[in-house]
Order: structure tokens, then sequence, then C-alpha cells
């Protein structure tokens, strides 16, 4: 009896010794092979450099395609920049802000902003450029500026059949004017002759001031002299435009003071617009005539 015990505990004894034996070997398996782990790893490695060069690949194309030409103006300026018939964006400016895009590989975006607001959009960065009749006469020292690419001059707006002719029949008028203008600047420049109106209101765009002109509510509108050529034709109205000036003037594109590099794109993209007729060819499209002045 006491042999069969023995015998058994031996049996058992030896079975746990093989079991043993065999998780071992089984754990020590893959430093028995070193050169299958390496192997692995250098497929790990080339997958990863297979998946960088297909980034690095694509990233040049995703560059090209990415860059965009944020354009900040006031949607009420016709024929600048404005909602056309259909609800989209259009006007002079804003084609020719859009061939310049094109010509440098970027996305063309128009963005409306408050006119009011234009300088605080661009600091931000919400906009790449003012581009919207932008004067640049007593502006010359707030922004980088392209060279000027039209001339322009402000000017009195009147009803045909008002009895004023001259400015000096202003004198006890109300005269409306769009705030933060060049209109609104030139009118603080001339104190001799605001004085002698009977009020001088802001508004927000000239729109509004188109319809208080027809209203009778205001007697004058003071603005750009190409602006109001293309309203009182677009409304068919009985305005005349006074023969006396307010101020002369001329357009250019506005950056952030210091941003020479989109500026000297820009520029050259202008320039090549009037080598080879483009510039020319648009301005015919808005005011049946060439009135731009790059390169001449």
């Amino acid at each position: 009896m006491k042999k069969r015990i023995l015998c058994a505990a031996i049996a058992s004894v030896m079975a746990l010794s093989m079991a043993a034996c065999g998780q071992e070997k089984a754990a020590q398996t893959p430093e028995e092979t070193p050169a299958a782990a390496e192997k692995e790893t250098a497929a790990g490695q080339e997958t990863d450099e297979a998946e960088d060069g297909a980034a690095e690949t694509e990233s040049p194309e995703a560059e090209g395609e990415g860059g965009t030409l944020i354009v900040g103006f006031d949607q009420d300026f016709p024929p600048m920049g404005f909602v056309g018939n259909d609800g989209e964006f259009t006007g002079f400016d804003l084609a020719l802000a859009e061939e310049t895009a094109k010509r440098l590989g970027l996305t063309f975006t128009p963005q409306p902003i408050a006119w009011d607001s234009k300088d605080m959009e661009l600091e931000s960065g919400n906009i790449d450029c003012i581009w919207n009749g932008f004067t640049m006469t007593g502006r010359e020292d707030n922004y980088t500026w392209t060279e000027p690419y039209m001339a322009n001059t402000q000017v009195f707006v009147v009803a045909k059949d008002s009895g004023i002719s001259s400015q000096a029949d202003l004198a006890g008028r109300v005269v409306e004017v769009q705030i933060d203008s060049s209109a609104e600047a030139a009118l603080k420049e001339a104190a001799d002759l605001t004085a002698t109106f009977g009020q001088l209101l802001t508004t927000a765009d000239y729109n509004t001031a188109f319809m208080d002109l027809e209203q009778g509510a205001v007697d004058a509108i003071a603005m750009d002299v190409i602006v109001a050529g293309y309203q009182i034709k677009q409304r068919n109205a009985d305005f005349v435009i006074l023969d006396e000036s307010l101020s002369e003037e001329e357009y250019g594109v506005g950056f952030k003071k210091g941003n020479e590099e989109l500026r000297d794109k820009v520029q050259g993209a202008l320039e090549e617009m009037a080598a080879d007729g483009t510039l020319k060819r648009i301005s015919e499209e808005w005011f049946g005539e060439d009135i731009t002045t790059i390169g001449k």
C-alpha cells in the first residue's frame, strides 16, 4: 500500500515538472527568435515611413489648394461691392479681387463688413485686405497700400429741381454722408463749408442716403463721384452731381501695416492685368470706359 502511494506521488511530481518546463519554454519563445522580432520591427518602421512619405507627398498639394484671399468690403457700396439681384456678392472691385486671387492661386472669399469696423476686422485677421473703393488720400500712413488703381473725387448729389447748383447753395440745407467715409473726412477738412449747413447727418450706407434724398428727408449727399454716377443711373432718378468737387483722391487696396508680402503679390497681379488688358476689360464692363490708372 505504501509502495502504491509513493509511486503516485512521484508521478504527480513528474507531471508538474513537465508542465512547468512547457510554460517556461513558451515564455522564452520571443527571446529565442530575435530575427523574427527584428523583422517585425523593421516592417513596422517601413509602414510608418510609407505613411510619412504619403503625408509628405500630399502636403504640397494641400498647401497649394489651401490659400485664401479674404477681401473686406461694404456690401452696400455699388458698383464697387454690393449684393446683386441674384443674391450674390458682385461689383467692380470684387471682380478685380477675384481675378487677382485666381492668378495668385488663392481662393477668393468676399467678406462683407461694417465700414466703421474695417480697422478692427483687418487688425484681428478676419480679413486680409480692404478692397472697396478705399480711398488712400489721408490714410497713407495707416495701411500698407498697393499703387492707386483708380482716381476719384468727392462730390455732392442733389435733386435736379432742388434749386441747388453750387456748394454755396447748400447753406441752411440738410446734408448726409456715410459714417467713417472719405466724404466725411473731406467734410471735416472743409469746416468753413460745413458750418453753413443747416444740419450734417451720417448714415450707415449710401443706399439709405439715396432713399432719404428721394423722400426729401435730406437735401444733398456727399459721396464718391464714381458711386454717385452709378447710383443715379441704376435708379433712373432725377438727381444731379454738382460740378464743384469737395476733394480729389485715389483708390488703392489696403493691407494691415507691414504686410508687404501679400501687398506685393496683389500689386504684381494688378500690373499683369493692366498689361494684358484685363483691367481695361473689367472697367469697361462696369463703367463703359477704362477709368483705371495702373500703367498709364
